[in-house]
């Protein structure tokens, strides 16, 4: 009944003063491609959700 929590990938940029978020996707390599073809100031975010215990 307990799902593995996906991993999520958050492709950012900075346009000053604050990071933009251009892309978010369950696939690495389609946010690491995308954060290549940006250029400079991007980042890639790895998120995975907790799995809550409990119930």
């Amino acid at each position: 009944m307990a799902d593995k929590p996906v991993t999520t990938y958050v492709v950012s940029v900075l346009k000053k003063p604050h990071w933009r978020t251009v892309l978010t996707t369950k696939d690495k390599a389609k946010a690491l491609a995308m954060a290549k073809e940006i250029g400079d100031k991007v980042r890639v975010e790895e998120t995975t959700p907790k799995v809550k215990k409990g119930r």
